[in-house]
């Protein structure tokens, strides 16, 4: 066992993870990044994906939903709009909602003016980040 870092997962409704960790992957805003122990200071905006922390080999996946995260002095915090352990997904309820973000998004390329095209394709983007969470 190496150096650890501290990591904190906090969203509106309270800390969900709040341990040393190995290492942790995100989706930045500028790409897909990773934190381990001794990182230098560090400040990112995220966009919905899969964040994936490790501990002692076990990767456990968290959607989430955007945010920021921090890094400073061995601790990383991610404040999150929301988030959602791949282990509690429901899947059938994430394809679902793809289906229907996808054809809300039929819809407004067909100049439907009653969709709201930023709603749609943010919430595709969150059923597909939800399945591909589930599937880690």
């Amino acid at each position: 066992m190496g150096q650890r870092i501290r990591l904190e997962v906090v969203t509106p409704t309270g800390a969900i993870v709040n341990e040393d960790v190995d290492i942790v992957n995100a989706p930045g805003q500028g790409g897909d990044f990773g934190i381990m122990a001794s990182h230098e200071p560090f400040l990112s905006t995220l966009r919905t994906g899969t964040m994936v922390y490790e501990i002692d080999g076990k990767r456990t996946p968290l959607m989430i939903n955007g945010g920021f995260c921090e890094v400073s002095s061995g601790k990383v915090s991610f404040l999150l709009e929301n988030a959602e352990f791949g282990s509690k997904i429901d899947v059938e309820r994430a394809m679902r909602a793809k289906e229907r973000a996808e054809r809300r998004l039929a819809q407004a390329a067909q100049h439907d003016e009653s969709i709201n095209k930023f709603r749609a394709e943010a919430a595709l983007q969150r059923a597909l980040a939800r399945i591909k969470t589930a599937s880690m």
